[in-house]
């Protein structure tokens, strides 16, 4: 029956790869999670970055021209340019709060990293994506983020480091993510 193929009793030997091969996360999403993911994605995309300065270039050149045509800073539009000022160097925060409140809430995210793809669940939700509908990752001080193939990079997924049970996890964890997907 077993023409043309080796049979052999390996199956502890292919259980021990399978498990090698598989690393898991236990966490609960923090902001500073998400900041970092949104950070990763704003270096990456650059327009962003880009559309900032020069917005915070316009506002500062249109508060600078002003107040040499008037001869002194006007209450109003210092103000207004301080108010822009907040909001743009803020905006990563803010954002990072909002989705802090749209999973936060979930509780503790269980994550199986395997050949296979990544799933993440938690209480109220299961999320299986494969490894094609990544572009690639990056590696922080304290964090995985692994970010979607689309073009405006929508969906992102970070795996803090501290979510790992041991510290040979995090090499297992790299080698996984250097095997399936690129470092960017």
């Amino acid at each position: 029956m077993a023409e043309g193929r080796q049979v052999t009793n390996n199956n502890t030997e292919v259980a021990a790869d399978v498990v090698d091969e598989v690393v898991q996360l236990v966490y609960r999403p923090q902001p500073a999670d998400a900041l970092v993911g949104l950070r990763v994605r704003m270096r990456i995309k650059r327009w962003g970055l880009v559309l900032r300065s020069v917005f915070l270039a316009l506002w500062a050149g249109q508060w600078l021209v002003g107040t040499m045509n008037r001869g002194s800073a006007d209450v109003v539009s210092t103000a207004l340019f301080l108010f822009v000022l907040l909001v743009v160097g803020g905006y990563p925060r803010l954002q990072a709060a909002q989705v802090q409140r749209i999973v936060g809430w979930q509780g503790e995210y269980r994550t199986t990293v395997s050949p296979a793809g990544i799933t993440t669940s938690s209480d109220h939700s299961t999320l299986i994506q494969k490894w094609s509908v990544l572009q690639g990752y990056r590696e922080t001080r304290g964090h995985f983020v692994l970010l979607s193939r689309d073009p405006n990079i929508m969906c992102l997924e970070v795996l803090p480091k501290h979510g790992l049970s041991t510290a040979d996890d995090v090499d297992r964890l790299r080698a996984l993510l250097d095997r399936y997907t690129t470092r960017v």
